[in-house]
């Protein structure tokens, strides 16, 4: 097998970049939390000082978005101002402020033998992050994974392309004045789809991917990846008011989890609501959707009951739109929301909004979801609301993490066992 060094001097991009993360990754496992966090403050600082380099390359990307066709919804989460580069800045600034849990000793263990034994955190090593286009994520996902002694390697969507590499650029300006080898943070620039497709197999270098976007890049990766994969979330979120449901309550809750932000993973794409409810309020309900500019898409029983509901398609239902489209069914029955929720649901957050306690109760139980709420709007599933800082992903899956993903969900643990010449018999 070649060497690592040897391997620097490939021709590919993915893998130069992905063996100086790799050749980087060993020190940064023995970093104080002092150095991680001096290093952490510098890149804030230095964000806010390169603010206006960094909205020039970001206008750069939008003028090829714009040019592209590419829709309203996904220039916005594509386009950075003033205001969010400071909250990036003040994102690293809050990780600053988490406990670090590199080293945390998580259990102890003393045997009949003497053998003691203490397990502990440890950071996983290299983590590639594969995503589309919020430029926010290539500052996230550097903090995070600096601050859990993790070296990264990120391949951001062509569409921000620019953006992204004046982001790493003023890292690295950041990280040459600290303790941290600035070639812990990589930024794949090739635009091409074989870039993605060359990270999903560098076994030895990366030790596990996360891809965050939409469902065809989540499932590719899931699905062709050799190297281990935390998958994180497609968002199809649905909501349920149910029969007693307070009105006022339901319209704040159903209103918040389209309309904040719909291009994101924790907005409803499906309000269901029991027929009940709905003779009584959907027209309401329908008419504040509208006035937000949201297009309805519903199923009979819906159209029957507002005519400005467009009829949905089958796929609808499985469509994660982030946009600025609803779809709404009718249902008869807690039962007839909970199958829907198990046919269409992609486990990220669903919601029921009621009176009912029993009702309340069997929805947490039964519905198999990272985060699931009883009157709340599911656009809480995010690192910042639960306390956890910045996230590195919303986990869909039930293995090593699930749910918004902290600086926990980015160590792996080690055993250290101590003895006094014990040999087994």
């Amino acid at each position: 097998m070649e060497s690592i060094e040897h391997q620097v001097t490939l021709k590919s991009e993915v893998v130069h970049k992905a063996t100086l993360a790799k050749l980087a990754a060993p020190s940064l496992s023995l970093l104080s939390t002092e150095q991680k966090n001096t290093a952490l403050l510098l890149m804030a600082d230095a964000l806010v000082a390169e603010t206006s380099s960094i909205l020039i390359a970001n206008a750069e990307d939008l003028g090829r978005g714009r040019a592209n066709g590419i829709n309203s919804s996904l220039l916005d989460r594509l386009a950075l101002n003033e205001q969010r580069i400071i909250d990036m800045a003040e994102g690293l600034r809050q990780v600053v402020e988490l406990q670090d849990p590199i080293g945390d000793v998580l259990e102890t263990i003393d045997r009949p033998n003497g053998l003691h034994i203490v397990k502990q955190r440890v950071p996983i090593g290299v983590i590639g992050i594969i995503y589309e286009a919020r430029p926010n994520v290539t500052v996230d996902a550097a903090g995070l994974c600096l601050k859990s002694g993790n070296a990264v390697v990120l391949r951001g969507g062509s569409s921000a392309l620019y953006s992204n590499r004046r982001i790493v650029e003023v890292l690295h300006e950041a990280l040459s004045r600290s303790d941290v080898a600035a070639d812990a943070i990589q930024l794949i620039e090739d635009p091409d789809r074989s870039s993605v497709d060359q990270m999903l197999k560098l076994n030895g270098l990366l030790d596990v991917l996360i891809p965050r976007g939409g469902h065809s890049l989540i499932q590719n990766v899931v699905k062709n990846a050799s190297v281990p994969v935390i998958e994180t979330g497609a968002g199809i979120c649905h909501t349920y008011v149910d029969e007693s449901a307070d009105f006022k309550m339901a319209l704040q809750i159903a209103i918040n989890a389209k309309v904040q932000r719909p291009s994101v993973c924790n907005s409803m794409e499906t309000l269901l609501m029991h027929e009940k409810f709905a003779a009584l309020h959907l027209a309401a309900i329908a008419e504040q959707f509208i006035a937000n500019n949201v297009e309805l898409r519903g199923n009979e029983k819906a159209r029957a009951l507002v005519r400005s509901i467009n009829e949905a398609s089958a796929e609808d239902w499985d469509t994660e739109y982030n946009d600025y489209i609803l779809n709404i069914r009718i249902v008869s029955s807690l039962d007839e929301a909970l199958q829907h929720i198990q046919q269409h649901s992609t486990k990220h957050s669903d919601c029921i909004v009621t009176e009912n306690a029993e009702h309340a109760v069997r929805f947490l139980n039964e519905v198999d979801a990272a985060a699931v709420y009883h009157n709340a709007s599911t656009r809480f599933t995010d690192g910042f609301e639960f306390g956890f800082g910045a996230e590195i992903g919303i986990s869909t899956q039930k293995l090593h993490a699930r749910g918004p993903m902290g600086l926990p969900a980015l160590t792996s643990t080690k055993y250290r066992v101590s003895g006094n010449g014990q040999i087994r018999g």
